[in-house]
């Protein structure tokens, strides 16, 4: 048993010498995500696209959002002075374009969730590639990110030279 308990302790103090060593030898790069989705000229054409795909039905939520307030005025200011016909019909109106209003509103925010997702994907992809290409040109073992790193010094962040590769993507 003595021999066993002496046999397993010497490996691990052979482990323990050689350990430091060999993560020593390890090159290892840290990428901030955040920055090359923000800072990359995808990221910037990828906002531009759904910003024109979804500006002109924002503009005309815009509008209607507008005009169901002005309704809504009319009803407050002049509802008492009208017939009791007239104030059901302005209330049935208000009523039936709101329900619609929030209808197309939902509709909009959900449309521009999936579209926005699709960009992020397309985008995550790309960057991904580029990582992965300039890790095997410059022979790193391992990459992370600030989602499971606590601390990363500049010397191992490469997110400059993400963004300045997917610029050459372009």
């Amino acid at each position: 048993m003595k021999r066993i308990t002496g046999i397993l302790g010497g490996a691990l103090a052979l482990a323990a010498l050689l350990l430091p060593g060999t993560l020593a030898a390890q090159n290892v790069a840290f990428v901030n995500m955040n920055n090359i989705l923000e800072d990359s000229p995808q990221a910037e054409e990828a906002m531009r696209e759904l910003e024109k795909e979804f500006s002109p039905r924002d503009s005309e939520l815009v509008s209607e959002r507008e005009e169901l307030q002005r309704l809504r005025d009319q009803l407050e200011r002049e509802g008492d002075l009208m017939t009791a016909n007239q104030r059901a019909d302005l209330e049935r109106e208000f009523t039936s374009r709101s329900r619609e209003f929030r209808r197309a509103q939902e509709s909009f925010t959900e449309d521009l969730n999936v579209r926005r997702n699709e960009e992020l994907a397309k985008l995550q992809r790309l960057i991904n590639d580029a990582i992965i290409e300039l890790a095997r040109e410059r022979n790193v073992d391992l990459i992370v990110t600030e989602r499971n790193v606590l601390y990363a010094s500049d010397r191992i962040d490469i997110t400059d030279d993400i963004i300045a590769a997917m610029q050459q993507l372009r």
